[in-house]
């Protein structure tokens, strides 16, 4: 796999860019009608919202009930992953025209390192003004873009810069722009970090920056609080690079309050564990660890993992390994409701990297029966790849949902 770094840099001169409500701004580009008003993708669920239902405080992965009591006259569209899928790579197409490092995190965001360009292109504040001239008139979206020295600091810019902007932070300025940001700008502070921070009066990241590493580490974790402790001060030597294969494949699922049976969520886990290992086939990876992601119905989230005897792509064993941990989880469930399941597999390696236990059991007269789930999930996907994702289901999923599949990058 040919693979791109780019070098050190004193020059702001990594590009954020990302996409503003992507399938929502999809949605109002092909039909005029719904452009400047409230538009929500999806019901049950809301996966995307345009800027005039979030000035209403509508959330993506929001339950529609909720958003159409924040919004009222929303107006809420059936999702076209086509259309998205198209958009995507027509935006990806201008990135690479633009520049070689082109490192894609979603189907809608991606870094660009344009630091080699300047006597070509110009400095990166013009690339990156003639890169939304080009996405805005050759595939009719949106997007933000952030410029800055680390890759850290320009997706904080481009979050910044949203709506529609662009925003370059100069080297010599960057500790005055990040300082007076709240804590959930560093990467990996969510609300239970927020909480912790906060209770101990620490609101900003320039508050973060004053703390000794080791005070930080003693609150947080040694990961957590060395992150926090670099990030703070704009430490990120993380380069953009070009075809690094995923280390993690994973799905989930959301969907609105309310209560569901036992053999509901079930179906639901099967569904996302069955395209999840598909995909981990396709992409030739094994891995030992599974990963379940629960969120209540107040929007608390949990994880619980798993560490496999060995790696593997079989869905079966995948799936045994979750439903033990939903089965644990089931007290915690029944008391706090779920409204969304995501099951993940890190740590990812090529399926040639390892050697493969032999699922060869002995039968109760000593005997070797080898099982064909190999053969099986060989055969559902290449009946998938040819006639289709619906073509054949599991019959404890017929008439069931298990959710949308969205668009993602290759893996």
């Amino acid at each position: 796999m040919d693979r791109f770094k780019s070098a050190d840099r004193r020059e702001a001169s990594i590009l954020h860019a990302d996409l503003d409500s992507f399938y929502a701004s999809v949605e109002q580009r092909d039909d005029p009608a719904l452009r400047g008003k409230p538009v929500l993708v999806g019901g049950g669920v809301v996966l995307a919202a345009s800027y005039e239902a979030k000035a209403y405080g509508v959330q993506g992965a929001m339950g529609g009930v909720m958003a159409r009591r924040l919004c009222p006259h929303a107006i809420v569209v059936a999702p076209r992953f086509e259309a998205y899928t198209e958009a995507s790579r027509a935006v990806f197409a201008i990135f690479d025209d633009v520049t070689p490092l082109v490192e894609g995190i979603s189907i809608d965001e991606a870094f660009l390192d344009v630091g080699g360009l300047r006597r070509l292109s110009g400095p990166p504040a013009d690339i990156a003004t003639r890169l939304r001239a080009r996405v805005l008139t050759e595939v009719g979206l949106p997007i933000s873009v952030g410029i800055a020295r680390t890759k850290f600091l320009a997706k904080v810019a481009s979050r910044q810069a949203k709506p529609n902007g662009l925003l370059l932070v100069p080297p010599e300025t960057e500790l005055e722009f990040l300082h007076p940001l709240p804590v959930d700008a560093l990467w990996g502070v969510g609300p239970v970090t927020t909480g912790k921070l906060a209770e101990r009066g620490i609101h900003t990241v320039g508050e973060v920056a004053t703390l000794a590493p080791d005070v930080l580490t003693s609150m947080l974790g040694p990961a957590a609080g060395r992150q926090l402790f670099a990030l703070s001060h704009n430490h990120d030597p993380r380069p953009v690079v070009v075809g690094r294969r995923r280390k993690s494949i994973g799905s989930q699922s959301a969907f609105g309050r309310g209560r569901r049976t036992p053999a509901e969520v079930d179906a639901l886990v099967i569904g996302i564990v069955d395209r999840v290992m598909r995909r981990v086939r396709a992409a030739n990876r094994v891995g030992r660890t599974v990963v379940l992601r629960l969120r209540f119905d107040d929007f608390a989230s949990v994880t619980r993992s798993h560490t496999l005897p060995a790696p593997t792509d079989d869905t079966a064993t995948v799936l045994a390994a979750i439903q033990a941990l939903m089965t644990a989880a089931a007290a915690l469930i029944a008391e706090r409701g779920l409204t969304l399941v995501g099951v993940s597999v890190p740590d990812l390696d090529d399926d040639d990297a390892v050697q493969l236990a032999l699922p060869f059991p002995r039968a109760a007269n000593g005997a070797v029966s080898a099982p064909d789930t190999g053969v099986l999930d060989a055969t559902l996907d290449a009946v998938r790849e040819r006639f289709g994702t619906a073509a054949i289901d599991r019959a404890v999923l017929i008439g069931r949902s298990t959710g949308v599949e969205v668009p993602k990058l290759p893996d």
